[in-house]
């Protein structure tokens, strides 16, 4: 079977609409004549967290060459508000060095053969490429002599103003897949490839190419892998894999651990959860040669993204048909064993027992087609390929939007266009709904797109999410409440603990704040000397201090243009500075003194109250695993906070400028 994805360098292609067709079309979804009838000719306050868009997730692909003829980079990702859209950003792709087995950087053109990829990379797409002002989400040029530029520079600037989105670094994918195998064959060399992975990309330790990188350079760029291995134990990836038959799947299962103990590890040393996701085979024989139906290997992945796409295409020259459809097509005339269809390919996930919100349903934005074709049915004669502008037989939906003649299938849900000669099959706005609407019916965590650059105007995309927020909350928020009641018994309990709480946190407040007030002020009025004035154009290097707001910061990496006091940032708070050092340090003082003598008084007054009482926190219990919204309100060691916006696993009150506001004893 040729079900296979060119999820490699130059291989892939994208599609898009319009949110007004989306929805437009989606009334009209599962009403047209299962004999396909001609449709019209098509028409041309992002959330936050893990999971934005309504409890889905919207993950899309970036590709690396991208940027090159297709000349689409990240600013086109901001400037038409797709980015708002999105969940995850997938970079496409890293590669894993054929004698060191470890991620690596370097600028060597893919070759061609079996060894096309060996050593091959390109850091200069990566963070060596400079960036003008008017082509940076920033809208900034990259300085000459500055570390990290390139699309990782433009991740991190794509990030801060859209802190919802996640960026994963893709390892593998169709042309880099070759030595997975040799890398995840024993327990010494999956160590050494994820610690490997983790040093480069996570921690940022760039070598130094062409004048960019170094130590940290790219620190705070990703937060996760995405493992894109085509295939393990499977003869159906590129010519020149490594494959090992007999123990890929158990190498693969035990290569996730890694990854998932690794990250876990680095991530106690920052205080952050790291994610952990792959791209999911939809041919049978693929998914029991690797195993990635097996439940447990989602005790590591937070979630895996379903092929849902070259499911047929022109490495059939002669014969038409659907490359994305939902459902088995009863016209499809080919053997019973080769009617594939993305349903048949979920379900082969969730029949195993692997857990419904870990699972997105991959989506092409870009088309399989052929030339030739007299007929405007689907599994009809051809003659070759469809011309594509990359790859015969494969174009972008944009280029294939108003070409011909629309189709829309509502027994298989597929969707394609015809011209009289070339035949398109494709997602449109009509099957995009339909793929909603069973996503959020089968409780699936979302939607995964393949990719990008094929529609530039990000309105698939845009399609999509406004189908996500319209429908039932999705599965992957958790439930926020938590368990409630456990801070009210540490510190009260009952009614009486919240009485007692209150009283003991207002004279604690009182006598603590008048003391720190004291100190504050008096330490605070001995005045430090600001530092140069941070500037959003200027670049710093870490150790360099600057001042803003009346306070001194150091950098703790490379950055540019990431205003200082920001959660999470690369500026590490040194103290006020200049005249106003003593009354903010007064204010300060007074502020943390009256804080941590309401809490102490709160504590006292509440285990005392509860002793006696019948009460408690009346907000619920922060929990670790749980995903909380801008707003949401939780109680923790006897306090009440709100949260600044979303966030997942910060402690409130651990961090002077985390995601957590107090709001006092409770």
């Amino acid at each position: 079977m040729r079900l296979r994805t060119p999820r490699g360098r130059a291989r892939k292609v994208a599609a898009g609409l319009t949110a007004a067709a989306m929805l437009a079309t989606s009334l009209v979804a599962g009403t047209v004549a299962a004999t396909a009838t001609p449709l019209p000719a098509a028409t041309t306050t992002a959330e936050t967290g893990d999971s934005a868009i309504n409890g889905y997730r919207n993950v899309a692909y970036f590709t690396q060459w991208g940027v090159y003829g297709r000349d689409f980079k990240m600013k086109e990702l901001q400037d038409s508000g797709a980015a708002a859209d999105l969940t995850h950003l997938n970079y496409a792709f890293g590669n894993i060095h054929h004698q060191t087995l470890t991620c690596f950087e370097a600028n060597k053109a893919q070759g061609t053969g079996p060894n096309g990829s060996d050593g091959a990379g390109d850091a200069w797409a990566d963070y060596g490429m400079g960036y003008t002002a008017a082509n940076s989400v920033a809208g900034v040029a990259d300085a000459w002599d500055q570390p990290l530029a390139g699309s990782f520079n433009q991740i991190k600037q794509l990030k801060a103003k859209n802190p919802q989105v996640k960026a994963m670094l893709s390892i593998g994918g169709w042309t880099w897949s070759k030595n997975f195998s040799k890398a995840a064959a024993t327990d010494a060399s999956r160590k050494k490839l994820v610690s490997s992975c983790i040093d480069l990309y996570l921690k940022g330790n760039l070598p130094v190419i062409d004048g960019r990188g170094g130590p940290g350079s790219a620190a705070g760029v990703f937060d996760g892998f995405d493992i894109d291995w085509e295939w393990p134990g499977s003869p159906n990836g590129e010519v020149g894999n490594i494959v090992d038959v007999a123990n890929d799947k158990a190498n693969f299962k035990a290569l996730l651990k890694e990854f998932r103990t690794q990250l876990d590890a680095y991530g106690a040393t920052t205080g952050k959860k790291y994610q952990l996701s792959a791209f999911l085979p939809a041919n049978p024989d693929d998914i029991a040669s690797g195993g990635w139906n097996d439940p447990e290997n989602y005790q590591y992945l937070d979630f895996g993204n379903i092929q849902g796409y070259d499911l047929h295409g022109a490495w059939n020259k002669t014969l038409t048909g659907h490359q994305g459809n939902l459902y088995d097509d009863p016209t499809d005339t080919r053997p019973a064993n080769r009617r594939y269809s993305v349903d048949k390919a979920v379900k082969a996930y969730l029949d195993a027992g692997v857990p419904a919100k870990q699972l997105t349903m991959g989506l092409a934005m870009y088309g399989r087609g052929w030339k030739g074709a007299t007929s405007s049915a689907p599994w009809g004669v051809a003659t070759d390929a469809g011309p594509g502008t990359w790859e015969a037989g494969n174009e972008d939906y944009d280029k294939l939007k108003n070409l011909g003649t629309g189709y829309y299938d509502p027994v298989s849900v597929a969707s394609w266009r015809h011209d009289g000669n070339q035949w398109w099959s494709f997602d449109d706005p009509q099957s995009v709904a339909v793929k909603g609407d069973y996503i959020a019916a089968k409780k699936l965590g979302g939607a995964m797109w393949w990719d990008l650059t094929g529609n530039q105007d990000g309105s698939l995309l845009k399609g999509l999410a406004t189908k996500f927020r319209a429908a039932p909350a999705g599965p992957v928020i958790g439930d926020p409440t938590g368990g409630g009641g456990t801070t009210g018994g540490t510190t009260g309990g009952t009614t009486g603990g919240t009485t007692g709480g209150t009283t003991g946190g207002t004279t604690g407040g009182t006598t603590g704040g008048t003391t720190g007030g004291t100190t504050g002020g008096t330490t605070g009025g001995t005045g430090t000397e600001c530092a140069a004035a941070w500037t959003a154009t200027g670049t710093y290097n870490g150790g360099a201090t600057v001042s803003h707001n009346g306070k001194n910061y150091k950098a703790k990496w490379w950055t540019q243009n990431e205003t200082p006091g920001t959660a999470g940032g690369p500026w590490e708070l040194v103290g006020t500075c200049g005249t106003s050092g003593g009354t903010t340090g007064g204010t300060t003082g007074g502020t943390t003194g009256g804080t941590t003598g309401g809490t102490t008084g709160g504590t006292t007054g509440g285990t005392t109250g509860g002793t006696t009482g019948t009460g408690t926190c009346t907000a619920p219990a922060w929990s670790a695993t749980a995903v909380y919204v801008g707003g949401a309100q939780v109680s923790h060691n006897g306090q009440k906070y709100t949260a600044k916006w979303w966030t997942q696993n910060n402690v409130p009150g651990a961090e002077q400028y985390g995601p957590w506001q107090a709001l006092g004893a409770c």
